[in-house]
């Protein structure tokens, strides 16, 4: 791949890389399989998931990585499987899947989403796919069982793209949304050609379908209430999911990212129901009133008011589009004033991930990249089949600067899912992709170092124990930094759900303010930088 086809990547220079490579000497073995074939099935364009999750509890954050599957003309020559990687510590990682019991897949796999659903201490994995979706339990001693069935959570006949943990009716147990893409079957094939050639036909020829929601019960089971929410009557192409209560009035609304469809703003009535108010919020179609290919989705504090915004990526020439949060509908776009537009123009984007990379207190973004068409640079000679990464810094005011970060950032990759966590739990948060067709990567955040930080972990007991829909609130240095604990985010991801707060080269951490979903507000004093802290909800909710 030539340089010249990256005609906005800076030059790297010498020193050492912002984010190292070490998926090999990790132990990272495992490659992604999309059964691509003559048939161009578009859901082989589309998988690739990744999850950062401590299945085993021993404070060591473990890989999660989804494969794709086989189409009817596209074999494998070994059987295709999830990897589930435990972190042993010191940078090293074995893969425990066949152990585990979920390293064989049932369905053509997308995305995963983790999190305790039972409340039971132990981390589950939801795995998302065609022509179902699958639930596994941790057993607590290092194995899952499947519970499909009996949870009521198969999405069947379906595929389904992204899934988020979250609680939407507060009642301490985390539901499940599954954000459902298009009516499709292997034998339903397209043909659809570029220059002879076969191609994936334009996602406008599959009819998108509504997406999921499921209540926990509390017994193991969930039920569907898709329609009586109001999800069931929202068809569309939908791809990322984030949850967050961006109107803070303490219920977990939902922004859905959506494929050539309008994207979703679900505000969360807190009867049970969700209504859509994305035109309202000016971020269901770009400003001439046309829908976005719409794949990731994330969700924080861009411009440090305190309120959260959302980033989503999208096709290219079209910019991946940053929405400012500023109290009140609509939302303003600074898709432009933030300089996404000159740095995104030429990429296909996915997984999306804000994140405060160098510890200065400012999330920044990192994005993954990749096209569907391989002929692509035929037609266009400014977009690339294989893309790279983005990494983008923060001024603090919500405008973003390239940032030169070492050399896979000059390599061209198909990425996918990505995912964020503090795998050696240095402060420093790392992140993996997954890229079609091959190796994934996982990369060592070496950017924050001789900057101060911040860990939480929460644990909830009124809450859901994870303490997804938390606000944090911490006073350091004169301003305020706010971070939630967000259900979903990114493109077929799952995230460490522990909060690492940057400090810069010299702040001092004070008041630390917690909004627990459960409406209990707590407040903490007294916590040492440089280390993750443990903090348990009051079992007795109270308001401040």
């Amino acid at each position: 791949m030539k340089l010249a086809l990256f005609p906005l990547l800076l030059a790297f220079s010498a020193g050492a890389p912002l984010f190292r490579e070490v998926t090999t000497e990790a132990g990272i073995t495992w490659r992604h399989f999309n059964g691509q074939s003559a048939d161009r099935f578009l859901v082989e364009s589309t998988t690739g998931g990744v999850a950062f999750l401590d299945y085993d509890n021993d404070g060591l954050p473990d890989l999660l990585f989804v494969n794709g599957g086989e189409t009817p003309a596209g074999r494998s020559q070994k059987p295709v499987r999830h990897a589930l990687y435990r972190n042993l510590g010191q940078g090293r990682f074995v893969d425990a899947g066949a152990k585990a019991g979920i390293e064989r897949g049932k369905s053509y796999g997308m995305g995963a989403a983790a999190a305790d659903y039972d409340n039971d201490g132990h981390t589950d994995i939801y795995i998302t796919g065609y022509p179902a979706g699958i639930l596994y339990h941790n057993n607590g001693n290092g194995t899952f069982t499947d519970v499909t069935a009996r949870a009521g959570v198969a999405n069947q006949g379906e595929w389904g793209a992204s899934a988020a943990w979250f609680d939407y009716d507060n009642d301490g147990r985390l539901d499940l949304f599954v954000a459902n893409y298009a009516e499709f079957s292997f034998s339903d094939r397209r043909h659809c050609e570029f220059d002879g050639k076969p191609a994936y036909c334009a996602q406008t020829a599959y009819r998108g379908r509504p997406s999921r929601l499921y209540h926990n019960n509390g017994d193991g089971a969930f039920q569907d209430v898709s329609a009586a929410s109001g999800i069931a009557a929202l068809p569309g192409r939908a791809l990322g999911v984030a949850a967050i209560d961006y109107d803070g009035d303490g219920r977990q609304d939902l922004f859905v990212a959506r494929d050539a469809s309008p994207n979703l703003l679900l505000r969360n009535r807190g009867d049970g129901a969700f209504e859509n108010l994305a035109l309202e919020a000016e971020v269901a179609y770009n400003p001439d009133g046309v829908a976005r290919a719409g794949m990731g989705v994330d969700a924080g504090d861009v411009d440090g008011d305190g309120k959260p915004d959302f980033v989503v990526t999208n096709f290219d020439s079209e910019y991946h589009a940053l929405y400012l949060n500023r109290g009140r509908l609509p939302f303003r776009e600074a898709t432009v004033a933030s300089h996404l537009a000159r740095y995104t123009r030429p990429y296909v984007g996915w997984g999306v991930r804000l994140l405060d990379f160098d510890n200065d207190g400012d999330l920044d973004l990192f994005l993954v990249n990749g096209h569907l068409h391989e002929m692509i640079s035929q037609s266009n000679r400014t977009v690339s089949y294989r893309e790279p990464p983005l990494l983008l810094a923060n001024d603090g005011e919500g405008h973003f600067s390239r940032v030169d970060a070492g050399p896979v950032f000059q390599k061209g990759y198909l990425g996918r899912g990505m995912a964020a966590g503090d795998f050696d739990n240095d402060g420093a948060v790392d992140i993996a992709f997954v890229s079609l067709n091959e190796a994934p990567v996982l990369l060592r955040n070496e950017a924050a170092s001789g900057q101060r930080w911040l860990g939480v972990r929460l644990r909830g007991t009124v809450s859901n124990r994870d303490a997804i829909g938390a606000r944090l609130d911490l006073k350091t240095s004169g301003r305020t930094l706010t971070r939630w604990i967000t259900g979903g985010g990114s493109f077929l991801a799952s995230h460490d759900h522990r909060v690492v707060f940057g400090l810069g080269r010299d702040g001092v951490p004070g008041e630390l303010e917690i909004h627990w979903p459960s409406g209990c507000v707590q407040r903490v004093n007294g916590l040492a930088p440089g280390r993750y802290h443990d903090i348990t909800e009051p079992t007795q909710r109270r308001t401040p």
